[in-house]
């Protein structure tokens, strides 16, 4: 796999039926290792490592119901009373992030009512904070570390 726009991790991989697969800590076993996988594993070690979130409070891959439409987010975390402090859509590198992308997270956010929205290719990152009043997200530096 390429190398990313993130610090370097440690990542334990098996092979089975001619397939590589990456343990995943968040769901405790082996998946496939796809491009977009590759990006989700890169951004949930950024995550506890370098911004300090729990793996307590953070949860990858669930399905969400939109329009009678059934859509997996990539990544959640969660306050400490159970509403959603950010979410995370990943794509593989080799997809241009663009409007599109920010649409769809959107939507998501239309259920997830998140504070924070981040948006990755693995070597570009967006963050944006809502401002839900006025029905609109504005582009930030970086994402908060974790707090108490």
């Amino acid at each position: 796999m390429e190398l990313l726009n993130f610090p370097k991790y440690s990542f334990r991989f098996k092979n089975r039926e001619n397939k590589i697969y990456i343990f995943d800590a968040i769901r405790k076993k082996f998946v496939v290792l796809t491009p977009e996988e590759w990006v989700r594993q890169h951004t949930v070690q950024f995550l506890m490592q370098e911004k300090k979130y729990p793996i307590s409070l953070i949860n990858v891959e669930k399905e969400l119901t939109f329009n009678d439409l059934k859509k997996r987010y990539d990544i959640v975390i969660f306050n400490s009373d159970g509403s959603i402090f950010l979410v995370v859509e990943c794509k593989r590198s080799a997809i241009t992030i663009n409007q599109e992308t920010f649409d769809q997270i959107a939507r998501y956010n239309l259920i997830l009512n998140a504070e924070y929205l981040m948006v990755t290719n693995g070597m570009h990152h967006y963050y944006c904070t809502m401002d839900y009043e006025a029905q609109q997200y504005h582009f930030l530096r970086e994402i908060p570390e974790y707090q108490l």
